[in-house]
Formats: C-alpha cells, structure tokens, sequence
C-alpha cells in the first residue's frame, strides 16, 4: 500500500475544497490489505505533518472500532462484512503499544481508543503478548516512555472496569505483576514535584481508581499493600502544591497537573470509604475490609482534609473539584462516631465559613447571569453539574449533619435567622441562609419545633424578596418556596400569596432565570396543595403561554415537564389553548432539531422529546374533542414529517405514539398517506422499531376497517411489514407482534372479503415456525394466526395447508400444524389466546370434512380444551381481581427523627439489613427458574399483545362457551361415532369437568340475556336455577 497515496488523501481531507474527493479515495481504500498498517506507520512517523497525522489517528479510531470485531453475514446474504484482515489486525497489535509511548498527546489519545478497542475484543484469547508489551516497558528508567506505557495499562484495566469481580481474573493476574511495579514508581515520584512526574503520579492514580472502583480486589490489595497506597495518597493530598502556580489565572488553575493529581487521591479516598471501608453500609465480603480501614486510615485522612478545610476557610486557593472531594469524604465521616468526634470541634467553623459561603451567590455566579442568562440556567438544571459542583457537596454535608446529628441544625438556624433579621446584612448572604434554610426544608418539616415557625419564615422575609430589585434573590425567593411546597399553611391567605407571587413572577419578571425557578416552583404547588390549584385556575392560559415562551426560549427539559402537568391538571382549560400551545411546541422543536448545536449537546435531545411527550400529551387531553384534535392533526404531521425526512431515530418511538394518538378516534385522509410513508422511511432505516409502531399499525386496521380495506395497498404495506419482520433478524420480540398483527387483521376482517391474504398470512408464519424458534411466545403467536384463519374459512385453510410446501419437506403441512398445535395448547396463556384457541378446537372437531390428521389426534382435543378451560377460568378471575384498587394513605403528620448519639455510629436500614437483603436477592434471582414453573399459569394470566384488542375481545360478542357447547352437542347429534372417539379417553374426572363447562355455559348465557333486558328496564334471570344435563358418555343422545 502506497503511503504516499494515503497521506495525499488524509491532507485533502483537511482542505475543504478537496475534502469529498479524499474521503471518496479513501473509502475506496480501506479495505484493502496492508492500509490499516500503513495508516499507523504515517501516525507515528515524525517525518509527516502534524495535522496528517493528527487525520490519521481519527481516521484509524474510527475503523478500528467499527471493523475490528469478527461479524457474521446478516441473515439472507452470503457475503461476509468488512474486517481488518487478521494479517493487518497482528501488525496493529504488534506496533501499537510502541506508537502510543512515543506519539504526542493529542495522537496518543486517538490511538488510545485504538487499543482499548482492541483489548477489549482480543484480549487475553488472541492477545496475551500485550501484557509482556507494557511490561517491558515499564521497566524502562526513562520516565518519558512510563507515561505512554501507563496510558496503555489504563486501557486495560478500564476495559475491565465494570466488569463482575468474576470476570476480571484476566485482568487480575496482569496486575499481581504491574501493581507492584506501579506502586513502587510513584513512591519514587513523590518527592519530585516536576511537571512530568506529577503526570506519571496522576496516571498511576487513575489506573488505580479503575482498579477498584466498582470491585476491590482484595487478592491483590492486602493489608499491607492498602497501607502503603494510603500512605502515598495521604501525602499527595497533603503536599503543598508549587508557589508558582499562583500565578497561573484562577478560572485555569484547576486544570493544573498538581490540582488534578491531588484530585485524583481525594476522588480515591472518598470512593475507598464510601464503597469499602463504612463499617455496617458494605456487603459481606467487604466487612473485615471496612473494619481495618476504618480503624486506621479514617481518622488520619480526614486529619489532613480538615487542614485544606482550613486553607480555604483562611482564603488560601483550594481546586473546587479538590474542595467537593474533600466535603463528600467528610459527608461520609458523619455517619460514624469516630470520625465525628474528630470532626464535631470543627463542625459551627466548617458549616459558617466553608458551607456557608459556597451556598451564597458568588461573583461568578453574577457574571454568568449577566454574560450568559442562558447558560446560568443550563449550569443550575444540569445534573452531571452536580457531581463536581463543591456547591452541592456543600448542601449534601450539611443536609446530612443536620439529619444526623443533633448540635447541627439548632445552630445553623439561629445563624441564618441572625442574618435574616438584621435589615442591611449583604444580600448574598441573605441568599445563602434562604438557600441553606430551602436545603433543609425535608428536615424541618418533620420536626415540631420548626415547622410551626416556616409559614412566618416564608411570609416575613421570602416573600419581600419577590419585591427585590436583585434578580437572584426573587429567584432564590421561588426556589424557597418550591422547597416548602409540602408545607401545611395555616392561614389560607399565605398559600394564596405564595402562589400569586410565584405566578406574577412566571408572567411579569423580565430576567429568565427568575421565570424559570418560578415556573418550577408553581409547579411543586399545583402537585402538593389542592387549594393552589383553584387559584391558578382562572389564569391557565397566561400561565401556558408565559411557559410556552419559556420553554423556546431557554429550551430547558424540566420546563416541559411543568407544562406536561399543567396539561393534566387542567384537562378542561387545555382544549381552548391546545392549537397555539401545540403550535409553539412545534415551532421550539423545529428550533430545537435544525440547530447547528443539536447533534453535540445530549440536553437538546431530551429537551425535544421532552416537547413531543408534551404534544402526545395534549393529543390525549383533547381526544374527545374531534374539531381539536383535526386542527392538531396538521400540526403534528409537520413535526412527524421533520423527524422522518431527517432520519432521527431516536425519536421515532415518539412520533409513532403521536400519529397513534391521532388515529384512536378516525383516520384521516393525510394520516392514511402517512402509513406509506412510515413503510417507506422504515424500509430504509431499520425494524427495530416495529414495536413501537404496532399501536398505530393496530388502529389503521381497527379504527376504520372498511377504509382500510377499501384500498389495497394498505393491506400490502402492513403484509410486507409483517413479513420482512418475521424473515429478519428483529428479534423474537417483534416477530410475535408481526404475528399478531396478522391475526388480528384476519379477525378484524371475518366477512369482508379478504380470502386471497389468507394464504399469504398463513405461509408466512408456518415457514417462520419451521426456523428456529426460541421462545413459546412466538410459537403459540405463529398458530395463533393459523387457528384464527381456521375460524376465519375452515375449508380456505385446509386448502393452503395441502398447498404449501416447504423446502425442506414434500409433504402438506397440515399434519405438522395440527401436531404442533396440540403439543402446545398449554402454552396458550391470557383470555385472549386461550379463547382463540378454544374457538379453533371447537370448530376443527364440528368440521365436517376434517384432515385425517384431525382424527390421528382425537384423543387429545377434549382434554386439551379441558385444561384451555380451566386456565380461561382462572384468567376470568385474575381480571376480576385486577380491576379493584386499593389505595393505600400515609400519615405525613407524624415527627420523624433520625438524630443518631455522639458516640454512635449510623448503622440504618440502608446499612446491614438493606445490605443483607441485596444479597439475599441474588439467591432468589437464582431460584428464579424454578419459581417461573410455579408461577408462570397463575400469574402471567394477561399476555403482553392482549392490549390489541379484536372482536373476539369485545364483551358478549363472541362466547367460546357457548360455541364449543354448541359444536359438541352438534356433533353428539349428528355424528354418533365421532363423539364417541372424542369423549371415550376422558377419566371420571374429565367427564365432571366438562359437565361444569356446559352449566356454565348456560349461566353465562342467562347472564347475558338477563343483563341485555336489564339494560332496556327488564328483570333478572335466576342465575343459581337448576341447569340440565346435556351431555352424555358412551351411548348416543337418543339412548339417553
């Protein structure tokens, strides 16, 4: 393979003029042997340009995620997918561990990628030499080659770092070798505050942090071992980072390799605690562990964390990643007496000068707002913002000292009361004593001696602020009184004040953030006060407006879950507002899915789909108002039409419950369009989807059948869906959908005419039955088809049943079904498909030229019908029970208290017992295969597809007592012999439950007739009068 070549095509790609033909060269290259090989010699070689390289090691990423794994042919083709040849896959293996050591950083990231894929998929079957790699050189003195080889043992251990401890020997056995190794290097280090030490130091702490985070492997990290790495961790946390980096501007210091580093062991500690070492909240395997590492490291740790405590409380510079650490490793330590005594001295300190200030608006805070009111918003709603924000850890130290211990919350209230009262205290402060109070609110709502005073609280210095001229204090006044939206008002008056301030603040204030905390907090007040709701009433639709105009402007997710409810709560007010919210919702999705930005930011994603549930929402609320619902129509096309002419696919399960909801009631000439065109974007992308279309596939053929009929390319379109689905590889799963669609088209149409699908349906579920089948579902779904064909035309079944043929058999298939049919009717499950099957049976033994097959298993038809009763019986009686309620109420009133003694430590529910249990779960998780033989008849009485409903479904419609009654006492009548080969192999027992059947045959028709009468004014029948006997055994009727 000619490198220059590649190299000339890799520099089109960056020159925008060239780019489409080079990506064309290269994509014509790819596959060809030697190119990956050669894509690696140009990335390491110093001799290219950087920016080459630099495509290179892109490009080489990306190919060997996607085609290093082995991939078979896709079920239908013969021709194998694209690989990297196993010739080409060994040069790979055998240089890249030297190219990621001597490569820069920005290459050796790339190639990184490269190898983790690569262990992932060869390691240790095709590749334990890679291990030896590292090992060799991480044996080298050169300090410059130990960062790329850590970099390569990273890759490793993270490829096994989620993995179950179970499954981790490979790796376990590698580090018997490199922990030691490691270890060693970074005791060397330590003393060595150079740049490139500290960044070896870093990387062995992660490689680390791999290492345990999920699985302590105490094979490897003994005692003595642990002692040692607490020992270095300890030191790193508590040297001094370089005087010179004051220097460096504050907003770039955390990103500083001594910041990280020091990171990197508080982020061990905390996590070794947390998870390992809490005596009385670890499993069972950890306790010993927990119990050494308690006793010696806990105090001793937290000794030099309260000392960077201190420099921070002293105004000395401290990473806020660094200082959230510390505060979670602390929020652990009050759980137990030890560390608490330690801590207890300090504790008014920590809460008033390190708490505190981190919960009061700073003045990076006020210049986001200013810069970027936006981005302030995204910042305080992001919740992967909270997992490093030492603002949060903050809030959770102190929320959990004041739950636990009782000197905490007296004192810190009478600290923020202090700072409420005095008039001219600075208003940041006032911010964070109302942030420090709203943080609490859970606590001091189930304490008697606070929850009394909180009303007063609220009404005499919350809501004032809402007068304030400072936008973040009216915003912190909504977010207060979101935190004590649970409160019992006394006076009436106040919650009415509360919600009109809140509500004046969602419609009137012109800074965003305060819209936005006030739409939250109104509402918290519409789900948790009855009486909010009345007051907001009469201004629901300046309110959905105001909210609308929020939700495009900041497009924040959470705002379209306060409007989801809005809709719900006021389902009445919704329908006069309906058409312009549903047209801004369109219009803030369109923005939402054309925005350059959208395929980066993960939020722009749940924030559409958080509008199309909104829309779907609306759909609902208005269904019965079919003037709505068709203004709605068009809009909701649009938005379904963006989605599928783009291809989105992770929103398709959306846009389908949307064109469902638009088709419960009528279908609509543009929603018929709308079948082909799904047919068609769903030809192109993918089937996995099915599912998730089978609703609104079901109300094309349910809502309106003579419509559907009345074109015959509907019919096709939903025939070629089925069948592509059942000859692929969707999965079991959608495979008994597509089953069920056809039956439920075959029951749907009983009369109407569509004799020439029969066939069709019937081959194309009895050729998927002669393919592995995994699973009954799937089984019972395929001859359900067939049986509701049977029902459909007895004579047009047996017909293509002689007529089909099979490759892999001559014969007619009719004998093979029937058998199969029988070997499973104790595997038809639910009301439904025990009644269809029910249904079948009855008509193919009152069938007057019956298959001689039908006959080879006469033996087993009554008793098969038998047992289908009695699970139809119990299933009868399982919907009775399923459709009473109960409600259950809670007692809110009473005080809780979870204050635990000084010299205690919390050992709660969530600790041992809740431990315990968790293990006790995977024993019945093995006992789980034994206990679904016990269960499985009496407790899956409803199956997943009975929700598509037929007319067999429909209540007094169709009775299979009545039909299999009726088709006994025929055949008892006219065919002597036939019912005496029927009934002949039935037991005593047998006889007296088919006896049961036919008396209850005959209540269920009095029933029905009696509640028929009923209905036009009539009387009762006497359901308990006596029933006679019909049939009889071993003679014919006229020897009764």
């Amino acid at each position: 393979m000619d490198p220059n070549r590649i190299i000339q095509a890799l520099k089109g790609t960056i020159d925008p003029n060239l780019r489409i033909a080079a990506e064309t060269e290269l994509n014509q290259s790819y596959k060809i042997i030697n190119f990956a090989p050669t894509l690696l010699q140009i990335i390491v070689s110093d001799q290219v340009e950087f920016p080459v390289r630099q495509a290179a090691a892109i490009y080489m990423k990306n190919m060997v995620t996607q085609y290093w794994p082995d991939r078979e042919a896709p079920p239908g083709e013969a021709m194998l997918p694209f690989n990297i040849h196993e010739n080409d896959r060994q040069k790979i293996r055998d240089n890249i561990v030297e190219g990621i050591i001597h490569s820069p950083d920005l290459i050796r990231s790339q190639l990184a990628v490269c190898l983790r894929a690569i262990i992932k998929y060869d390691f240790p079957g095709r590749w334990t030499a890679v291990v030896d790699k590292i090992g060799f050189f991480l044996q080298s003195p050169n300090n410059a080659s130990w960062l790329g080889s850590l970099m390569c043992l990273y890759q490793l251990v993270r490829t096994y770092e989620f993995k179950k401890a179970e499954e981790r020997d490979p790796l376990i056995a590698a580090m018997q070798i490199f922990l030691p190794r490691i270890q060693q290097k970074i005791f060397q280090l330590l003393p060595d505050s150079s740049q490139l030490s500290v960044l070896i130091q870093k990387q062995i702490l992660k490689i680390f942090y791999a290492l345990v985070q999920y699985a302590l492997p105490l094979q490897l990290v003994n005692k003595q071992t642990m002692t040692q790495w607490m020992e270095i961790f300890r030191t790193i946390i508590d040297r001094d980072v370089p005087p010179e980096t004051l220097q460096v501007d504050e907003d770039d210091r955390p990103e500083l390799v001594w910041w990280k580093c020091k990171k990197w062991a508080l982020h061990l500690v905390a996590r070794l605690f947390e998870r390992y070492g809490s005596p009385g909240n670890v499993t069972k395997e950890y306790i010993e562990f927990s119990e050494f590492f308690f006793k010696t490291y806990a105090v001793g740790i937290q000794q030099v964390l309260l000392k960077l405590l201190d420099q921070h409380r002293q105004k000395q510079y401290v990473a806020p990643r660094v200082l959230q650490q510390v505060l979670n490793y602390l929020n652990q330590g009050v759980n137990h007496s030890l560390t608490w005594k330690q801590m207890k001295p300090h504790i008014q300190s920590i809460s008033e000068e390190v708490v505190f200030p981190l919960m009061c608006y700073k003045d990076e805070d006020e210049e986001l707002w200013q810069e970027d009111p936006y981005e302030y918003i995204r910042m305080k709603f992001d919740v992967f913002e909270d997992h490093v924000s030492p603002t949060i850890a903050a809030q959770n130290f102190l929320y959990t000292a004041a739950k636990k211990r009782k000197e905490v919350l007296p004192k810190m209230m009478s600290f923020c009361y202090q700072i409420l009262t005095i008039p001219s205290e600075d208003p940041r402060k006032k911010d964070g004593a109302l942030h420090v109070i709203g943080s609490l609110a859970d606590i001091l709502l189930k304490k008697n001696i606070y929850k009394g005073q909180m009303e007063l609280i609220l009404q005499s210095y919350v809501f004032p602020l809402f007068n304030s001229e400072l936008g973040y204090l009216r915003a912190r006044a909504c977010w207060v009184l979101h935190s004590f939206c649970k409160l019992k008002f006394t006076n009436d008056l106040n919650l009415r004040n509360a919600v009109e301030l809140v509500k004046k603040s969602l419609i009137e204030d012109k800074e965003m953030p305060v819209k936005v905390e006030a739409a939250i907090a109104l509402q918290s007040f519409i789900s948790n006060q009855d009486q909010a709701k009345l007051y907001i009433k009469h201004s629901v639709r300046p309110v959905m407006q105001e909210l609308l105009h929020v939700v495009r402007e900041t497009e924040n997710d959470d705002l379209t879950n306060v409007i989801q409810k809005m809709i719900c709560e006021y389902s009445e007010e919704m329908t006069t507002i309906a058409v312009d919210m549903t047209q801004h919702l369109a219009m803030t999705f369109s923005k939402v899915l054309q925005s350059d930005a959208y395929e980066e930011v993960e939020d722009k994603t749940v924030m559409a789909m958080g509008i199309l549930n909104t829309i779907d929402t609306i759909l609902t609320v208005v269904e019965d108002h079919k003037e709505i619902t068709q203004q709605l129509e068009g809009i909701c096309l649009q938005v379904i039409g963006l989605v599928l002419q783009k291809h989105v696919i992770e929103f398709y399960e959306e846009v389908l419950s949307l064109a469902y909801s638009l088709t419960c009631q009528v279908i609509s000439p543009n929603m018929w369009q709308l079948l082909g065109v799904l047919y068609e974007v769903l030809q192109q992308d993918c089937f996995e989807y099915f599912t998730d279309m089978m609703p609104l596939l079901h109300n094309y053929v349910t809502v309106d059948t003579d419509a559907f009929l009345s074109n015959p390319k509907n019919v096709e379109i939903i025939y070629n869906l089925c069948k592509k689905v059942l000859t692929g590889d969707a999965g079991e799963d959608a495979e008994c959908h597509a089953a069920k669609l056809l039956e439920v088209i075959i029951l749907q149409c009983q009369g109407k005419g569509i004799d020439q699908c029969i066939p069709l349906f019937v081959e194309a579920v009895l050729e998927r039955l002669t393919r592995g089948v995994k699973t009954s579902e799937l089984r019972t779904m395929c001859l359900q088809v067939t049986i509701a064909a049977l029902y459909y035309s007895p004579m047009l079944l047996v017909h293509t049943l002689e007529n089909i043929r099979f490759s892999h058999s001559a014969e007619p298939i009719t004998a093979q079904f029937i058998n199969q049919w029988m070997n499973d009717t104790d595997c038809f499950l639910g009301l439904h498909d025990r009644k269809v099957c029910i249904i079948g049976l009855s008509t193919l033994m009152e069938m007057q030229n019956r298959p001689e097959a039908v006959n080879a298993v006469a033996a087993q038809i009554l008793p098969s019908l038998l047992l289908l009763f009695l699970g139809l019986k119990r299933a009868y009686a399982s919907k009775v029970t399923n459709d009473q309620d109960e409600n259950g109420e809670e007692d809110e009133d009473a005080e809780e208290n979870e204050e635990i003694p000084s010299d205690e430590d919390d050992i709660r529910e969530a600790g041992q017992q809740y431990l315990d249990m968790l293990e006790q779960h995977q024993v019945e998780e093995d006992e789980e295969d034994d206990d679904d033989d016990e269960w499985d008849e009496d407790g899956l009485e409803e199956t997943a597809l009975e929700g598509f409903s037929t007319p067999l479904d429909e209540d007094n419609n169709v009775d299979e007592y009545q039909i299999f009654t009726s088709a006994l006492l025929r055949i008892q009548s006219v065919d002597a012999a036939w019912y005496q080969t029927l009934t002949a192999p039935l037991s005593e027992d047998q006889k007296k439950q088919l006896q049961e059947i036919f008396t209850l045959t005959e209540q269920r028709k009095n029933a029905a007739e009696s509640k028929k009468i009923e209905g036009q004014g009539g009387y009762k029948f006497d359901m308990t009068a006596p029933v006679p006997t019909m049939f009889s055994f071993g003679a014919t009727r006229g020897n009764n």
